[in-house]
């Protein structure tokens, strides 16, 4: 199974819920912080600050193997690097390791009183303290140090495993939802959605860049916990609305960016909000897709993490091709593929099932190799989805399987292809021989054959960035792309071309350009504008 799917999935609707970090508990929710205290919120934000609870602190202080342990939910390495008495020690066994920590040693560090009165702390036996929630440093893209807060023991790491099995429970920042932060198109919007919010990462990184930042969810808690990261990271609140989908937003609303990472998980049932969707099979995912063109303005951008099923006599392209909106280029990608019995483990194991009774987990087992053979369900994708809201008469939809490594962030390269996909479409073959190129930068040429041949037996243009694509060219595209450096003319390259292979020039510039197309299309070539 190639690592980067992995860890789109695996931590896929984690968004913090590592349920096969030691089971989890059936202990009640804890009572949140007041959201109405922005007073202390921003105390406590200096006071970590200033302790340096930071990811780049963290890092200083616990090391490289005991900070790597945690993501592994192994606590041993930073309870043996926390045995001092600094500020920084005191606050990581106080809200990472979720240890009680005496009065007098948190009181050093922050302001205690306030904390307990907001609820951020709780009381324990006489002099005592312990975290109300989980609170999680995360490095912001150009530096910025926030916090994720979520309830106890579920951020990804987290010490104590998912500390409920309550359907409200409310789960850090996982491999999904920095995958998902990581593919979002950043650029400067006046209205941003990010729908089912959870902890409020997506929130969080929009609010960067967005002059009006929505939030909705389902699960009240949840949005109350979103306030609560928003204010603890000192980034603007958000519109916080509650209901299911686009629910919340009325139908004359529109926004320039949404995302979501959905509760996409195809289960039996609907036990855990922040997973299961509620909806039969894929329909979900399905849903959201399709409801969304109607949501975005035009040139808006909607991104999803999604699954989608594999049934039988289906081609799964032509499914998820059906789903696209009318008015909507997309570009689907799927990273991972698990067949129904990977599937239900993960997902089980995600719950702590494997941790239940044995009768009972075979039981459950059972329930979702029925849902799958009833619906004729070999395997399941996982992936993202991007629209582009788009007047074009022939929307462009792009669906392809890439379980190969990339370079997050992509952004960028997101916004990028669909540039280029509005080139393409706006150019003919004439307007192309006309048009000047330069290679894309970190992409390289790879010459393959045997050692001591006269000429290599295929060439491949390989990128160092964004998607990494390789892609064989023959030798007139290898020599193409490698003279485009933006002076001379698609046409007259392959004029030249023609005259040094000995090749009828008219005959070249007829069948070539559906070669530079491809290499416009996969990123490997600029046009010049």
């Amino acid at each position: 199974m190639p690592t980067p799917p992995s860890v789109v999935h695996r931590r896929a609707c984690d968004v913090g819920r590592n349920g096969h970090n030691g089971g989890v508990s059936n202990s009640a929710l804890s009572p949140l912080p007041s959201a109405d205290r922005p007073d202390v919120a921003a105390r406590l934000r200096d006071a970590l600050l200033g302790a340096s609870f930071t990811a780049d602190g963290l890092l200083e202080l616990l090391g490289a193997p005991a900070y790597a342990a945690l993501a592994r939910s192994e606590v041993v390495p930073a309870l043996r690097a926390t045995r001092g008495d600094t500020p920084l020690e005191t606050l990581v066994r106080l809200f990472l390791l979720q240890q009680p920590v005496p009065h007098a040693r948190v009181a050093d560090v922050l302001p205690v009183d306030a904390c307990l009165e907001a609820g951020w702390l709780t009381g324990v036996g006489g002099d005592e303290v312990a975290a109300a929630v989980d609170i999680r440093p995360y490095g912001g893209p150009d530096g910025e140090d926030w916090f994720i807060v979520s309830d106890l023991g579920c951020a990804v790491g987290g010490a104590g495993g998912i500390g409920s099995r309550d359907e409200g429970v409310v789960l850090g920042v996982g491999g999904a939802s920095t995958t998902l932060a990581g593919i979002t198109v950043r650029t400067p919007v006046a209205a941003a959605l990010d729908l089912g919010t959870g902890s409020g990462i997506q929130a969080l990184h929009a609010a960067r860049h967005a002059t009006r930042v929505t939030a909705t969810d389902l699960n009240p808690r949840a949005l109350h916990t979103t306030a609560l990261t928003l204010a603890l990271s000192g980034a603007p609140a958000a519109d916080l609305r509650e209901g299911s989908l686009f629910e919340p937003i009325a139908a004359d609303e529109t926004y320039d960016l949404i995302v979501s990472n959905p509760p996409f998980v195809i289960s039996p049932g609907a036990r855990l909000t922040y997973r299961d969707g509620g909806m039969g099979g894929d329909d979900l995912c399905r849903t959201l897709v399709q409801q969304a063109g109607d949501r975005l303005t035009e040139g808006g951008y909607a991104q999803f993490l999604a699954n989608w099923q594999h049934v039988e006599g289906e081609d799964w392209q032509d499914r998820l091709r059906s789903w696209v909106p009318r008015g909507c280029d997309a570009w689907i990608v799927q990273r991972e593929v698990q067949d129904v019995t990977q599937y239900a483990e993960l997902w089980l194991r995600d719950a702590g099932d494997h941790r239940s009774d044995p009768v009972e987990y075979q039981a459950r087992y059972d329930a979702w190799l029925d849902e799958f053979e009833a619906r004729k369900v070999k395997s399941v994708g996982f992936g993202w989805i991007t629209l582009r809201k788009t007047g074009a008469v022939e929307p462009s939809v792009t669906v392809e399987e890439w379980p190969h490594s990339i370079e997050q962030p992509l952004g960028e390269a997101v916004r990028a292809h669909f540039d280029r996909v509005d080139y393409l479409r706006a150019t003919d073959d004439a307007a192309l021989l006309a048009g000047h190129f330069k290679l894309a930068a970190e992409v390289v040429q790879e010459q393959v054959g045997l050692p001591g041949a006269e000429d290599p037996e295929h060439v491949v243009l390989r990128q160092h960035r964004g998607m990494r694509r390789a892609t064989k060219v023959d030798t007139v595209g290898a020599g193409f792309a490698g003279v485009c450096d933006g002076t001379l003319s698609a046409g007259r390259i392959l004029d030249a071309i023609a005259q040094l292979v000995g090749e009828d020039p008219v005959l070249l510039r007829d069948r070539t350009p559906a070669q530079i197309r491809l290499l416009v299309e996969q990123g490997f070539l600029d046009p010049v504008e």
